[in-house]
């Protein structure tokens, strides 16, 4: 196989996510999908391992790659099947985040798996917005275990009526319109995959894949051939856990693999070692899990890694398993970052995967030499700045006051700016790292929700200084039209995002309702007429000099 074929095969594989997200868009109900574009889309191995991906959202992708191989192995796949999931200690996320996996069947041999998972606001959870801040996992909504939601191609009624169950006497048209964009979307996949295979006459899709997943191999070990030998450490820290617990600190050491036995010595918590590990991430020294929701599973640890790699590979490379195969991850059962069921994790997802990224960033930006500083920027706005309201009342009640109310959900992620690099001042306003999703446009938000958007700005001079400087965060108001309840879960309030080589940290964010200021974490009842105003966090600067 040349390099032309290769090329042309991996490009199809891609396109192939990329139009299952395409129907995912345009079939789905919720703002946060349709809009926001909070999904992902991948394809799979007939073992499990990733053979591509769209540029989706960084968290779902890498989570999915490292934990695909245990949902495979879990059934006797059937052409027709389609299995949900959302836990979070079987290969999921957060529980907000669903998963439907299918197999992909040609001439009745399992050739692989299309996958997407996309975010619902609402999955069984008493809080609005399904982001409470919660002690337990079971706090947070309902669990859902890989489950078969379609069997031979037959819909599963009563698993599919739980899974749109909106927590009130009525079903969730919104979340019932989402699952079935999601089964098109796999539909589509697995037609395409179908096609794919099919017109490779010259050899099967297994020889193929091979070829790619050395290629990634390859290209990665010659990245990290160019890693100086040695240790480079770095440690930032959490605000809280939403409770009691300040400072949570994460840290991390990185260390380039000389020979056969550096890393695979040492008790690798994610897997056995099957190959010899270039670079080895270790987390020890890293706080044990917390009482409140921002301790991460496993996958999600693992996707920031990919992410922060991936970052450093060129454009062309694939985002296949052989891409990845160079990485060993050390993070100690039971600490935040490998956190033990039941934990709660809902904020893992969203605000320790961010900060992760900075921890893994600021060890890298430790290493010597001025071809690293050119790669690793300071520290971005490092939090997704989440934002869950609406209400619980049920239509249709007896009482003419929760008759004027309707029942809603609504939850986004608002954007910040982004570290400055030795090239480039960060970049203002938008949504970075481990999110990829767009902002909810402001005529979504008010034809679907009961608010109405007062401010919605850059938050000028809250970048850091620098020779370059940070990007500025987002001024984003609410006004509520309506009574009802908030889950604000946020970070980089006390700590900032820290510049690079003496360059100024960003300025933290603020939360504040009615002009009094709010924790990073918190819920709060809310009436018609107030107002919640979000600053979020800019950009570290960075200077090119010490």
């Amino acid at each position: 196989m040349n390099s032309i074929q290769l090329s042309i095969f991996s490009s199809r594989l891609k396109a192939v996510c990329e139009q299952m997200g395409a129907v995912l868009k345009l079939s789905a109900f919720s703002p946060n999908i349709k809009d926001r574009l909070d999904f992902s889309c991948a394809v799979f191995d007939a073992q499990g391992g990733l053979c591509a991906q769209a540029a989706h959202i960084p968290v779902h992708l890498g989570s999915m790659a490292f934990a695909m191989t245990q949902i495979v192995n879990a059934f006797d796949w059937v052409e027709g099947d389609m299995v949900v999931f959302n836990d979070p200690f079987k290969g999921g996320t957060h529980l907000p985040d669903v998963t439907l996996v299918a197999p992909v069947f040609v001439v009745g041999e399992l050739k692989g798996f299309v996958a997407n998972r996309a975010h619902h606001a609402s999955i069984g959870s008493e809080s609005p917005g399904a982001m409470p801040l919660s002690r337990s996992l079971h706090e947070e909504g309902a669990v859902i275990a890989p489950t078969r939601l379609l069997s031979g191609g037959e819909l599963q009624q009563a698993i599919f009526a739980q899974l749109t169950a909106s927590g009130t006497e009525q079903e969730d048209p919104s979340a019932h319109g989402d699952f079935h964009a999601q089964i098109s979307a796999n539909r589509v996949g697995i037609a395409r995959l179908q096609g794919v295979i099919e017109q490779l006459h010259d050899a099967p899709i297994e020889h193929y894949l091979q070829a790619l997943n050395d290629y990634g191999e390859r290209i990665a070990s010659r990245v990290l051939e160019q890693f100086p030998t040695g240790c480079y450490s770095f440690v930032d820290v959490m605000d809280d856990d939403g409770f009691a617990q300040q400072a949570v600190p994460i840290q991390v050491t990185i260390e380039k693999a000389n020979n056969e036995k550096t890393g695979s010595e040492k008790v690798n918590s994610t897997r056995e070692s099957q190959k010899t590990h270039t670079l080895v991430i270790d987390f020890s020294g890293t706080a044990a899990e917390v009482e409140g929701n921002i301790n991460c599973p496993l996958t999600v640890t693992a996707a920031a890694v990919y992410y922060v790699f991936r970052c450093l590979l060129p454009d062309y490379v694939p985002d296949c398993a052989g891409t990845y195969r160079r990485l060993e991850i050390i993070a100690p059962q039971g600490c935040l970052l490998n956190a033990r069921y039941p934990a709660a994790v809902v904020a893992g997802n969203v605000e320790t995967s961010q900060r992760i990224v900075d921890v893994l960033l600021g060890a890298l930006a430790t290493m010597p030499g001025d071809h690293w500083q050119q790669f690793i920027p300071a520290a971005s706005y490092g939090t997704m700045n989440n934002v869950a309201m609406g209400n619980n009342v049920a239509m249709g009640k007896s009482d003419s006051n929760k008759r004027e109310q309707s029942n809603w959900n609504y939850y986004e992620t608002i954007g910040g700016g982004l570290g400055a690099g030795y090239h480039f001042p960060g970049l203002s306003a938008v949504q970075g790292h481990m999110t990829n999703t767009l902002n909810t446009p402001v005529e979504s938000v008010e034809s679907h929700y009961p608010l109405r958007i007062t401010r919605y700005g850059i938050r000028r001079g809250s970048g850091g200084e620098g020779d370059h400087r940070g990007g500025d965060g987002i001024e984003r108001e609410y006004e509520f039209l309506q009574a009802g309840e908030v889950t604000l879960i946020s970070e980089r309030r006390r700590e900032r995002p820290w510049g690079c080589h003496g360059a100024e940290a960003g300025l933290p964010g603020e939360n504040s309702l009615n002009g009094e200021p709010l924790p990073g974490k918190c819920q709060l009842s809310v009436q018609a007429g107030d107002r919640l105003l979000i600053k979020t966090p800019g950009g570290g600067g960075f200077n090119r000099y010490d």
